[in-house]
């Protein structure tokens, strides 16, 4: 008798099942790192998100423990930032065993506390090793650490650690990088605060400054008096929103005042015309600027001839100026429509030009005396013109000269009197004179090139 085989179905599912388990445990393995590789991510974009959105960066630096330990599948994570005393301080720590979390954060405060540095001056390998001691010190050989630093701009702020008790646990170069890429994060987080602590620092800073542009504004005088016999015109352009320039027509008596301030009617009283520099640009110059206008409207009121005035002035403001490390150049003159006479004193100003209208010449309206503020005995001169109708002087301050072209040469005052010569013969009025000096050595810089220091220009003409 034949033999009876063995069914085949049987050998066949012996073999199928021999084969499907470990095609099954592949694929069990591949769908869990997929899985891991999608936590990791969505962690990470959690991150970013915060990034982003979070405008208050400790409820930012609450999240970086958090999100390390989970990337990284450890026991917890701890974020060490320096203090401003180069003292490291546990900044944030995050630790799942809520039973073991006390005791973890004891010891890891008990570590950073033995740890002093000032950043950057010990190497960074260095640094972290001090820290790494301490805290194997405090916490014991059963947990395990990895540390990288937060760099701020090449900066060392602080460090960023994972920790683990699981003695199986490795810290394989992928964990170390996400480590990394968390510590990176942390740092844009700093420097973003950083950068948003200095924006809303200049902010204020620019609102103080327009502040203070308006307030230099409204002290310079917002028009031209009405001078019997004569028209004035005058322009200010500060290089910066708040200049060191000043300019001014001051009434010499109540009178003038009282008709000025409101709109009255001509008064033949003398007028003061003066032009000023505070060496320096900026706020600096604009409020010594403004405490100098101040005291001499008051001073002019006590009837002295010029040199008195600048006298007197110099020996009020010496001590503030003194102090200051800054000097005033001030010509201060006194014009009476009556008899058309100019006196002046000059503070070491530059000498403002007198145009002649009979022998169409120049010639410069100057005396003796030194800056104000430098010496508290100087003395100044007194010194008179005799103008005549069709006459003409500018005040200017050293801007307008040492107007700077590209390739370096300056307007300087010989440019200055050739073109006031041709404004002279031209014009029909002050404020065109104004406009074509202004235009002139607007041409001479560049139209694409801006003033680097404050310019002035007053006009007087005699009718």
């Amino acid at each position: 008798m034949s033999q009876v085989p063995s069914h085949p179905t049987e050998s066949n599912n012996s073999a199928t099942t021999t084969d499907v388990t470990p095609v099954v445990a592949l694929k069990e393995l591949v769908s869990r790192l997929h899985r891991e590789q999608n936590k990791i991510q969505d962690l990470l974009s959690s991150l970013g998100f915060a990034l982003r959105s979070f405008n208050n960066l400790n409820q930012f630096l609450e999240l970086i423990p958090l999100m390390a330990t989970r990337v990284t599948d450890a026991d917890g994570s701890a974020l060490f930032l320096y203090k401003p005393n180069g003292q490291i301080r546990l900044e944030q720590l995050h630790w799942q065993d809520s039973r073991q979390r006390k005791n973890i954060r004891k010891a890891l405060e008990i570590a950073s506390s033995q740890v002093t540095l000032v950043a950057n001056t010990a190497p960074l390998a260095t640094a972290t090793g001090i820290l790494d001691a301490q805290m194997h010190h405090q916490l014991g050989p059963d947990v395990q650490i990895f540390g990288t630093a937060i760099l701020v701009k090449h900066t060392e702020r602080g460090w960023l650690y994972v920790l683990s008790r699981d003695p199986e646990y490795s810290w394989t170069e992928t964990r170390q990088k996400l480590v990394r890429l968390v510590a990176d994060q942390t740092a844009v987080a700093i420097e973003n605060d950083e950068l948003a602590v200095e924006l809303r620092k200049k902010e204020r800073l620019d609102q103080e400054l327009e502040i203070g542009a308006e307030i230099q504004r409204r002290l310079l005088p917002r028009q031209c008096p009405s001078i019997p016999g004569a028209m004035v015109a005058a322009r200010c352009r500060p290089a910066n929103r708040v200049g060191g320039d000043y300019y001014d027509f001051i009434p010499t008596n109540q009178n003038q005042i009282y008709l000025h301030n409101n709109r009255g009617s001509q008064d033949a009283g003398r007028w003061g015309l003066v032009i000023g520099d505070v060496m320096g640009k900026g706020v600096p110059a604009g409020l010594i600027m403004t405490m100098m206008r101040g005291m001499l409207r008051g001073e002019v009121l006590h009837g002295n001839s010029p040199g008195g005035v600048l006298q007197n002035l110099n020996r009020v403001m010496y001590a503030d100026l003194e102090n200051s490390h800054r000097f005033i150049t001030l010509f201060y003159s006194e014009y009476n429509p009556q008899n058309r006479v100019l006196s002046y004193s000059n503070a070491a100003h530059n000498p403002p030009l007198w145009w002649h209208a009979a022998t169409k010449t120049i010639t410069r309206l100057d005396t003796l005396g030194m800056l104000i503020g430098l010496d508290a005995n100087s003395e100044y001169e007194d010194a008179q013109a005799q103008l005549e109708p069709g006459d003409t002087v500018i005040y200017y301050t050293d801007g307008l000269t040492d107007a700077a072209a590209a390739s370096g040469d300056r307007f300087d005052e010989e440019n200055l009197v050739i073109a006031f010569q041709e404004a002279c013969r031209y014009c029909q009025n002050p404020q065109e004179i104004v406009d074509y000096l202004f235009e002139q050595v607007q041409q001479f810089i560049g139209y694409e090139r801006n003033n680097t220091d404050d310019m002035t220009l007053v006009v007087l003409q005699i009718q």
